[in-house]
Order: structure tokens, then C-alpha cells, then sequence
């Protein structure tokens, strides 16, 4: 059978999907329908899905860095999360949460962190699923725990591992975070929330509904877009306006003909190449700018 081409509605389909209805069968019946077989849905639906055994791109076990998985304290309880420094540290460092998607803290992610220790950084990837148990292996039960996070715990478990990494040992004493999809959504969350955050990248992230608390961030902020994203760029001209109207240091670029989620590599359908390397160049230099 010939592969068949992946279109426009059927990243929408898998966008609604993973975002809003978590129902899987509506999913691929809705698939299975834009494809025209059941047999076509089943091709296509890995695509549109990540794969995590893409992910490893910086070895787990390079010499280059130190990682380690570890706990800290969190807003009202344990979080769990995995540290990444580079192995031979020569001084102080500047500290990065890196935010995971909503499917945990997964390989993904983890390749994310080791990719900006080896720029120069001290990064940690908490887990937000630590509440319930932590991120399991299914992305797909991963995915419907995000519905039973609170929000406010969600919120302090941010602001607590921004002072974790504010007074980490191998630390600046400067934080800044990165953060796709729902983590980029939680960085301009977290932006409105933690005073102490110097510095925040969001990835595709929904905007900060109370328009007044905007008035609260004293990061600097860099927002990336796809501009293929309709649902969450529905949001940026209001944000925009509010960031401005309250004097605060942000930019914000778009990436045209790119999808949601254009970052993640092990998303066959979704990833772009081209987007994701001009926006990874334009964070680290962000960060080294804003942090040092």
C-alpha cells in the first residue's frame, strides 16, 4: 500500500485528540475517515504520534555530562526530576528548568535537558506527574493524569524548583526555564508566579488567562510559535498587548508553515528541522544573554 499523505485536518484531528478530548477511538474512527481506510489510519497514526526510541540524540551516558535522577522538595510534597550538568564544571553555572509536553517527563525531554547542559548549563526536568506517582511508560495514561493534576500544586511545585535551582550548589544563583507545549503554557505560568525566575522560554504555550497578573512577571521572556497553531495562537495578539502595556522585557517570533509541537523530533509528521534549529539557536542564546 502506498503511504498516504498526511494532511492539514489530520494533524488537527491528532491535535484535538491529545489536547482537548483524549478519546482515542474518536481519534482514529475520525482517522480513518480523512485516510478513507482503517488500514491508511494505521499508517498514519504513528506519524502523527511521537516515537520515543527516536529521542536519544545526546547519549544517556555521554562523558561529556553528569546526569542523575533526584528528588527535592516541592510545593507540598516530593518532586521527582533529572539533573544534567556538564562533567567537568570549572565554575558557577546558570540554572534551566526544562517543562516536558503532556506526556511526562519522558525520553524526550531528557534528551532536551542533556542538549542544554552540553550549552553550558546546570538543567533539571522535574517531573509534574510526581503528585500521582510520576510519568508511567504509557503515553497515553500519562496523557489523561494530566487531568487530574491540581492546578495551584501544579503551580507551586514551579515555583518551588525555581528556588531548588536558585540555591543549587553548582548554580549561578540564576534560573530560567524552557518549556513545550503544556510546559510552555506552565513557563508563562510560571513567569506570572515566581519573581525569582530571571528568564522563560515557552514553546507553543496557551497564554495566562488573567490578563492583571501579567503585570506580576519580572522574567524575561521569549515565545515561540508554530504558524500552523491555530488554537493556541488565537491568544497571542492579547498577550502581546498585555506584556506591553506592562513594560516587560519579551519577543515573540512565529514560525511560518510550521506545526504545534515543530520542536519534538520523534514526531515524524509534526517536526520541522528547519523551525526547530532557529528556535533552539535563538533560546540558548537567550539564555546566555539573560542569565549570565
Amino acid at each position: 500500500m502506498t503511504r498516504p499523505a498526511i494532511t492539514q485536518a489530520m494533524i488537527d484531528a491528532y491535535d484535538e485528540y491529545t489536547h482537548l478530548t483524549l478519546d482515542r477511538r474518536h481519534f482514529m474512527e475520525t482517522l480513518t475517515r480523512l485516510t478513507g481506510s482503517a488500514a491508511a489510519a494505521a499508517v498514519i497514526a504513528p506519524m502523527l504520534s511521537a516515537n520515543q526510541a527516536r529521542a536519544a540524540i545526546v547519549a544517556e551516558d555521554d562523558t561529556r555530562l553528569k546526569a542523575e535522577e533526584i528528588t527535592y522538595p516541592g510545593g507540598a510534597g516530593e518532586m521527582k526530576g533529572y539533573l544534567v550538568q556538564p562533567a567537568e564544571n570549572a565554575g558557577k553555572l546558570p540554572t534551566i528548568i526544562v517543562i516536558h509536553e503532556n506526556r511526562g517527563l519522558n525520553p524526550h525531554i531528557r534528551d532536551v535537558a542533556r542538549h542544554i547542559a552540553l550549552e553550558g548549563f546546570v538543567a533539571l526536568a522535574p517531573d509534574y506527574l510526581s503528585p500521582l506517582g510520576g510519568t508511567p511508560p504509557d503515553e497515553e495514561k500519562a496523557r489523561e493524569m494530566f487531568g487530574q493534576l491540581d492546578a495551584a500544586q501544579t503551580v507551586a511545585n514551579g515555583v518551588a524548583t525555581v528556588a531548588f535551582l536558585k540555591g543549587h550548589e553548582s548554580g549561578n544563583g540564576k534560573v530560567g526555564a524552557v518549556g513545550f507545549c503544556w510546559g510552555g503554557g506552565t513557563v508563562n505560568l510560571l513567569a506570572v508566579n515566581a519573581p525569582d525566575l530571571g528568564a522563560g522560554v515557552a514553546y507553543y504555550g496557551a497564554q495566562p488567562k488573567d490578563e492583571a497578573a501579567i503585570a506580576n512577571i519580572k522574567a524575561a521572556l521569549l515565545l515561540h510559535y508554530a504558524g500552523m497553531d491555530e488554537r493556541i495562537n488565537a491568544g497571542i495578539d492579547a498577550y502581546k498587548a498585555a506584556l506591553t502595556k506592562a513594560g516587560k522585557d519579551f519577543e515573540v517570533h512565529v514560525y511560518d508553515g510550521a506545526q504545534h509541537a515543530f520542536n519534538n523530533d520523534t514526531s515524524e509528521a509534526r517536526y520541522n528541522k528547519e523551525a526547530a534549529d532557529l528556535a533552539w539557536g535563538r533560546t540558548i542564546a537567550f539564555f546566555k544573554e539573560k542569565l549570565a
